[in-house]
């Protein structure tokens, strides 16, 4: 898929989830206020922050897609990092806002605390099965465009679905005569949010400081340059994450008594099978390094 289909489809499938969203956020918060549910109401603000989040992803996609110029020669990949990392921030301050609420209403005490309506358990219930469904969906597109931003968009929708199971939990609780449970269950939504906002910003903080690719690939790619005619060994292979795209540089072993051209042609053809292999490579460096075959040197 090329960039800019790629790019299409995350934009897509980020205005099926803002819509979902949008719904999901009124009839929470609706039922929230009817129910006297409060982890009801944070789930509500919790899927509000979804809506602000996934447009934060489709600008991160969008400038990650604009063409190099003179002054990124690079590109802009890391323009979908930078917005995972907002959006971990934002996250994380939803998290700690919810947990804070959650914490206030349990210190009030049980007296305080109003028991949450039927409408609230629904409500839950149709939020984990959306979530959910949310979840996989994006998980999916990010997976097949490799997009660090759209895959922290969807586990921001997971964080949701388990929020939500958080809530049915609480309301459940509350309704079975323990009204604590209510506000206890934003203090486990915060959590959850709190868990996914670290993974969001770990992955894309190591995409930004040029992390190597996992061991297993590196050892795929110089098993792919060794498979070249022509290359007689790999002396260094390097490789670094530039968001979501790879940049190699390998030293290859080549017979030093052979003509230029044919040492270029082995290098532009390790170049070629690197880029076809690995299609997330954006550049592969080659280098020949001149070695003397066994058989040609003088007894």
């Amino acid at each position: 898929m090329d960039q800019k289909s790629g790019e299409a489809r995350a934009i897509r499938v980020s205005v099926v989830t803002i819509l979902g969203n949008v719904v999901l956020t009124i009839l929470k918060l609706a039922a929230g206020l009817v129910a006297h549910s409060g982890a009801m109401v944070s789930d509500a603000v919790h899927s509000a922050s979804d809506v602000l989040s996934t447009f934060v992803v489709i600008a991160g996609v969008k400038l990650a897609g604009k063409e190099a110029d003179r002054e990124h020669p690079f590109g802009h990949e890391r323009f979908e990092c930078m917005a995972a990392i907002l959006l971990a921030s934002m996250l994380a301050v939803t998290g700690l806002g919810i947990g804070w609420t959650g914490v206030g209403n349990i210190l009030e005490g049980a007296d305080a605390l109003p028991i949450p309506g039927r409408v609230a358990l629904a409500a839950a219930v149709l939020s984990i099965v959306s979530k959910e469904a949310m979840y996989w969906y994006t998980r999916a597109a990010a997976k097949k465009l490799n997009s660090p931003s759209l895959m922290a968009d969807a586990w921001h929708h997971r964080s949701d679905a388990l929020s939500s199971v958080g809530s049915f939990v609480g309301i459940c609780g509350a309704r079975l005569g323990i009204p604590e449970l209510d506000p206890a269950a934003s203090v486990v939504i915060c959590l959850f949010i709190l868990k996914a906002a670290w993974d969001i910003f770990r992955d894309a903080a190591a995409k930004m400081l040029d992390t190597a690719c996992p061991e297993e690939m590196e050892e795929e790619m110089r098993q792919t340059a060794l498979a070249q005619p022509g290359v007689l060994g790999v002396d260094r292979l390097q490789t670094r994450l530039f968001g979501n795209r790879i940049y190699v540089e390998v030293e290859i072993a080549a017979d030093g008594e052979a003509p230029l051209a044919e040492a270029h042609e082995t290098s532009a053809q390790v170049h070629h099978a690197m880029e076809r292999r690995f299609p997330m490579v954006k550049h592969c460096m080659v280098h020949v390094n001149p070695r003397i075959v066994a058989s040609k040197r003088l007894p």
